[in-house]
């Protein structure tokens, strides 16, 4: 059984189809129509929801949106559910809803309620945001007939300073109360009859759990694996929901190295790696929308094994280590060890990614990353590079160059590298190890760019980080789109 509240009402749940989404649950079993499937792939936002959940300290709640049609319901175990029908309260608009109103917002209003959880979100977690917050909270969000200004107003009249406290305060005690009192003490289970989904909350029962079951999916944040069931229609009998395993979600540091662990959201994520490396933290914030990275985790992004994840080419240029897991045993593999080719692992049946070991930023070396796609935010990389170099007095002394999108796999540029190390750091070196790289690639061309197109973008990259490091105050990195 799960259990969690929806709004304030608590919801026990045992037979339900582990792969029903929380849209179709809040549509097709409660009949709150009014959150809307617009694309069923986390694209649009018109699906949007808030999540509550306790925070570490157990004494607070910690709010984020959702896209409601990749998250499978057996990940509100434990936590709050909040639907756009929960906001208007003793038949009074909530000021996001009002501000709608007033700033002529709607047009449609198919997106409508989506923008509106957004809102909610974006005001629960921050006082008087900036207009940079503001696009952040509602970049996941399309609007295809009033366009964006109205909204944004409705955003600064909403969420500014001065705002009154809404129901959702007023109960704010209470709701704790009851999250705490339905914190989950157990492994939890949905179970249809032929399809199951276990909720386990440690990393040992985790590994049984999968030892058990070797045929399970492992379900983190779902932004990859809900596709299967909601783009391609297929089942998946058996999934492991990771998401309440609390040892899987600290982001430890020590001296030299941070340990993220592999149910971390990349929203999470975020303040750590910035700080050690902006370039990353950069990046994170071109990481699809807010929606997908409050619920994307960093080990499901390296797990999926696709060529165009985004943090692979970083974490690889960086040397970033892995911890897998299988039983009680453990092993340590370098992340660029890891994958093998397109869609294959080194990972070993009933074996997972526990934590992801990045190594602290190492003042003598220089890292840069950028990413190429046909949108500046919320868009798939057509190439992702990333360079950390060690230069001393004008000589290469070691050289890591990894890229995404220019093969099955994220990889490192060998050849590209042999061609900087031992070299002067100057243009006719670069020149030398952008013509090498093109040992190093034989890219494909798709409908997000050719063959041609990705070889010149990533040796290009490589004369920027040149140029960049010429001029170490520049503001224009991670911001390259085609």
């Amino acid at each position: 059984m799960i259990q969690f509240l929806l709004n304030q009402e608590l919801r026990s749940e045992h037979a339900l189809d582990p792969n029903l989404t929380v849209l179709d649950y809040l549509r097709e079993h409660l009949g709150k129509s009014g959150t809307k499937e617009g694309c069923a792939s986390g694209d649009c936002g018109a699906c949007t929801v808030v999540v509550g959940e306790l925070g570490a300290d157990s004494q607070s709640i910690r709010y984020r949106s959702l896209n409601s049609c990749l998250t499978f319901v057996s990940s509100l175990h434990g936590k709050q559910l909040i639907s756009v029908e929960d906001l208007k309260h003793k038949g009074q608009l909530h000021s996001v809803q009002q501000a709608m109103v007033d700033c002529h917002g709607s047009q449609c209003g198919f997106c409508t309620p989506g923008f509106v959880m957004s809102l909610f979100a974006l005001q629960k977690n921050s006082e008087a945001p900036d207009l940079h917050r503001a696009q952040e909270a509602l970049a996941g969000n399309l609007c295809r007939c009033t366009g964006y200004r109205p909204i944004l107003a409705a955003a600064e009249q909403a969420c500014g300073g001065g705002r009154q406290p809404d129901q959702f305060d007023e109960r704010n005690a209470q709701t704790i109360a009851r999250l705490q009192a339905i914190a989950p003490s157990e492994t939890g289970e949905l179970n249809s009859g032929d399809k199951r989904c276990l909720v386990p909350l440690t990393v040992a029962d985790l590994a049984d759990l999968y030892s058990s079951h070797p045929e399970a999916r492992l379900l983190a944040g779902g932004t990859d694996l809900a596709l299967e069931v909601t783009q391609f229609h297929r089942t998946l009998p058996v999934m492991i929901y990771v998401g309440n395993v609390a040892e899987l979600k600290r982001i430890e540091h020590f001296d030299d190295r941070l340990e993220i662990g592999a149910a971390t959201t990349l929203t999470d994520c975020y303040a750590a790696l910035e700080a050690e490396y902006p370039d990353f933290g950069a990046l994170l914030h071109r990481f699809a929308s807010l929606q997908i990275r409050n619920q994307g985790t960093l080990g499901g992004n390296i797990g999926n094994a696709s060529p165009i994840g985004d943090s692979p080419p970083l974490l690889i240029a960086l040397g970033a280590s892995i911890v897998l897991r299988k039983g009680d045993e453990t092993r340590t593999l370098l992340l660029q060890d890891y994958f093998i080719d397109y869609r294959i692992t080194a990972r070993q049946e009933s074996e997972f990614i526990e934590k992801i070991i990045v190594p602290r930023a190492d003042p003598a070396r220089r890292f840069r990353a950028y990413k190429v796609s046909k949108r500046l935010d919320d868009d798939i990389s057509a190439v992702c590079a990333a360079f950390d170099l060690h230069i001393d007095q004008g000589t290469v002394l070691d050289a890591r160059a990894a890229f995404g999108g220019m093969a099955a796999i994220p990889k490192r540029a060998k050849a590209c590298e042999d061609a900087l190390i031992g070299k002067p750091w100057n243009k006719a070196t670069v020149e030398a190890a952008c013509q090498a790289m093109a040992d190093d690639f034989t890219p494909l061309s798709d409908f997000r760019a050719s063959k041609e197109y990705r070889l010149l973008s990533a040796q290009n990259l490589l004369r920027k980080y040149f140029i960049e490091l010429q001029t170490p105050h520049t503001e224009t990195r991670v911001t390259d789109y085609v």
